[in-house]
């Protein structure tokens, strides 16, 4: 099984801000604080596709709105 059939199921932090629409350390930042989860695999952050989905139907980009996955 190839590396990319493996990590086909997550976004790295790239797409995850394009997806979101705010910048790559804002991705960083929610990721850092516990509510947007990832795992980190090597040097790269990654997070579930699903969870992404999850989080982005709720998530609100601007600021003083509060973004949590629950």
């Amino acid at each position: 099984m190839a590396k990319e059939d493996l990590l086909e199921n997550y976004a790295d932090v790239q797409e995850v801000s394009r997806r979101l629409n705010i910048h790559p350390e804002s991705v960083r930042r929610l990721i850092r604080l516990g509510k947007l989860p990832a795992i980190k695999f090597g040097n790269k952050w990654l997070v579930e596709r699903a969870t992404l989905e999850q989080f982005a139907s709720g998530y609100d980009p601007r600021p003083g709105n509060k973004a949590t996955l629950l």
